[in-house]
């Protein structure tokens, strides 16, 4: 059985889906592994070290893509529309295909992969239970990315973030405000906290109250709260307008002496949330910052374009896309052990089996034997 593993295309993916430490678990499984020539190398693991722990390293990209029977990528077809397609006619029917892919939204993409023959799992469906939270890539990735935004916010802001007595006097330390308490959010918390800023949160989930006063932040609470703004899968629904509304009023009391803002609110398969606007950004201090994770689905900020960095009104809006890749090596070692953690239950004695009757598989499986087998997927795409 061969795992293929090929340079990833989309434009500045820097990450790797394998590591040379998930080389080793896959050969324990009697899995060889071959490893497109300098896919690594971006996010600091070379040749010479997959070559190190049994990795057949081949310069064709069309070799390694003919040759797998699993093919672990960081963005498979849908999360690459672009560039993904060349891979397409390299493929092999019953192939299975393991990565990000965007399933709820990617019709196009996913019908393609459909097409091909291939055994598509969209590494976003991992269900969120307890067995499967050392396969949730999802919550490894948005864990990163909750650190590296406050490191953004701190290099843009033009303040310290810490309370310093000094001879010259006392330096008041910086106001962060975290909107939304999910994995992302909780780590931002965690990251402005360590280096020493005032931190509030808000979360339309009154459940992570608790998670968010352990880490030392103020929970903000607005009168109209819902008990039913969780999904079963634990992420933030999408709720009314007139909440929407609501809500905004109530922050932008908050945001008028906020000096950083970091948006993380995301809805899977869905636009994200507009819930600052331009408004509340005039509201707001001069040269603050935002921070919106939230830019690749359209921005949590009505202002934020993704990728650019704007000043509008004084205030610095900071729509920098896929942060993980920002930080690829740790990136890279969190998603490949996410990885090899599924293709445990994939490999059973040497064989190649899908189990439908595990959830873990029966959730994150997409396409199958020509198909669309995946029903929310099915569902969400009008399929």
């Amino acid at each position: 059985m061969i795992a293929g593993v090929v340079k990833e295309t989309f434009p500045g993916e820097r990450r790797v889906a394998l590591i040379p430490a998930g080389v080793t678990t896959l050969k324990k499984m009697n899995v060889d592994v071959h490893v497109e020539s300098g896919a690594g190398e971006a996010a600091g693991f070379t040749d010479a070290a997959f070559k190190d722990v049994g990795a057949t390293i081949v310069a064709s990209r069309k070799e390694v893509l003919s040759a797998a029977d699993i093919l672990l990528q960081v963005r498979g077809l849908g999360a690459n529309p672009s560039e993904g397609k060349a891979d397409l006619a390299s493929v092999k029917k019953d192939q299975i295909q393991i990565g990000f892919n965007e399933p709820l939204t990617a019709k196009d993409e996913i019908s393609s992969l459909a097409k091909s023959g291939v055994s598509a799992f969209a590494m976003e469906l991992v269900p969120r239970i307890t067995r499967a939270q050392s396969m949730d890539a999802l919550s490894s990735m948005a864990n990163l990315a909750g650190y590296k935004a406050v490191l953004l916010a701190a290099d843009y802001l033009p303040k310290l973030f810490p309370m310093m007595m000094t001879a010259a006097g006392t330096l008041v330390p910086a106001k962060v405000f975290i909107l939304g308490a999910g994995v992302a959010g909780l780590q931002a918390i965690a990251t402005a906290r360590r280096l020493g800023a005032v931190v509030t949160a808000y979360d339309v989930r009154p459940a992570v109250k608790e998670q968010v006063e352990s880490l030392g932040a103020r929970f903000a609470e607005m009168e109209l709260e819902s008990d039913t703004a969780e999904d079963k899968g634990g992420y933030a629904k999408e709720m009314g307008e007139e909440f929407y509304r609501k809500q905004r009023e109530f922050m932008t009391g908050i945001l008028a002496e906020t000096d950083v803002v970091i948006t993380t609110a995301a809805i899977p398969g869905k636009k994200a949330p507009i819930l600052v606007t331009e408004d509340m950004v005039k509201a707001m201090p001069p040269r603050s910052v935002i921070v919106d994770l939230a830019a690749e689905r359209g921005g949590n900020c009505e202002l934020t374009e993704a990728d650019k960095v704007l000043d509008k009104y004084g205030v610095t809006i900071v729509g920098t896309t896929n942060l993980p890749s920002s930080v690829a090596y740790h990136a890279s070692q969190a998603y490949s052990k996410n990885l090899t953690n599924l293709m445990g239950l994939l490999v059973k004695e040497s064989e190649l089996v899908i189990d439908m009757e595990d959830e873990i598989i029966a959730d994150s499986l997409i396409t199958r034997g020509g198909d669309v087998v995946n029903a929310r997927v099915k569902e969400a795409l009008g399929l």
